[in-house]
C-alpha cells in the first residue's frame, strides 16, 4: 500500500478545540511535546459497497514522541467501532483533575476501574451525521442519575460503540455479581436513556490505554477500546493489516491483551 508521508511540528495546542469543565494542573496546561503530523492519502480497496471515511489518529511512540495520522478506510464496523464510543465534550476522570476528550493527549493518565491509572497510548478520533438518510447511526443520551445518584453527573451522550461497565437486569442472576461491559444502547428506554440523531456532523472519539480498561466518564464506567479477538475475521487480509496498521502500538491482534471485564452478549450473539 502506497503511503504519502507529510511531516510538520505542531504545537501542543494544535487539537485543542473549545472545553466547558477542564480543570487542568500548571504543569499539564504548559505541555509543549513533539507531535508529528502524517497524512496516508493511499486507501486500501475494498471489494464491497462501503463508503469510505476519513480517520484521525494520535498516539505515542516507544519513544515517547506523539503521532498524528489520518487515514481513509472502508466505512465497515471494523474500523468505525474503534472511533465512536465517546462524543465531544464527555468529561474523563484523571488524577490531576476531570479532562474532556477532545483535550486529551497521548501519554495522559486517566483514572481506571481498578484503582490504578494506566496511560493514553491512542487515541481515534472522526465525524459522523448519525442522521444521515443513507445510514442512520444514533447516538445514546444518558440522562443524569440514570444508574444511581451522580451515575451520570449530567447528561452522556455516547456513540454507537460506547459500553458501560453495567450488567443488564436480565443477566444479573447469571453473572454471580461480576459487572459487565454492555453495549449503551442495549439499556435505551427512551425515557431515561433515549437515541438522539443531530442532524449535522458530531466528532465522536475512542481511546487504548497501556492496557484495556474501563474509565470514568461523566460519572459512569465506560470501557476503552479492544476490537475483540474475532473482529477482524469477517473483513479481508488488507483490510486487517490496514485496520492494525491504524495502532502504532499493535502489531498483532492478541497484542490488545486481554478484557479488563466480560463483555454482555449482543443480541445477535445470541443463537
Amino acid at each position: 500500500m502506497e503511503m504519502i508521508h507529510l511531516s510538520s511540528s505542531v504545537g501542543a495546542d494544535a487539537d485543542v478545540t473549545g472545553l466547558t469543565r477542564l480543570h487542568m494542573t500548571p504543569a499539564a496546561a504548559m505541555r509543549t511535546p513533539r507531535i508529528d503530523q502524517t497524512s496516508y492519502a493511499a486507501p486500501i480497496s475494498d471489494p464491497g459497497t462501503a463508503p469510505f471515511r476519513t480517520f484521525e489518529v494520535a498516539a505515542m511512540r516507544a519513544d515517547g514522541s506523539r503521532s498524528i495520522s489520518t487515514f481513509k478506510a472502508p466505512a465497515l464496523p471494523l474500523f468505525e467501532s474503534a472511533f465512536s464510543a465517546f462524543s465531544r465534550g464527555a468529561v474523563l476522570s484523571a488524577p490531576d483533575g476531570d479532562i474532556a476528550v477532545e483535550d486529551l493527549q497521548p501519554g495522559d493518565w486517566l483514572n481506571t476501574s481498578t484503582g490504578q491509572p494506566a496511560q493514553v497510548v491512542w487515541i481515534g478520533s472522526s465525524s459522523f451525521v448519525p442522521a444521515d438518510a443513507g445510514r442512520r447511526m444514533p447516538l445514546i443520551r444518558i440522562m443524569a442519575d440514570s444508574f444511581g445518584q451522580n451515575r451520570p453527573e449530567t447528561f452522556v451522550t455516547v456513540g454507537p460503540a460506547a459500553r458501560l461497565l453495567q450488567t443488564p437486569a436480565h443477566l444479573r442472576g447469571t453473572t454471580g455479581g461480576a459487572p459487565l461491559l454492555t453495549p449503551a444502547r442495549l439499556f435505551t428506554d427512551n425515557v431515561n436513556i433515549i437515541e438522539v440523531v443531530p442532524p449535522t456532523p458530531v466528532r465522536l472519539f475512542h481511546l487504548c490505554l497501556t492496557r484495556h480498561a474501563a474509565i470514568t466518564v461523566g460519572g459512569i464506567e465506560m470501557e476503552t477500546f479492544h476490537p475483540g479477538m474475532n473482529a477482524t475475521r469477517q473483513v479481508t487480509h488488507a483490510q486487517r493489516d490496514h485496520f492494525l496498521s491504524m495502532f502504532p502500538h499493535i502489531a498483532h491482534i492478541t497484542d490488545f491483551g486481554p478484557l479488563a471485564h466480560p463483555r454482555a452478549p449482543e443480541p445477535e450473539d445470541v443463537i
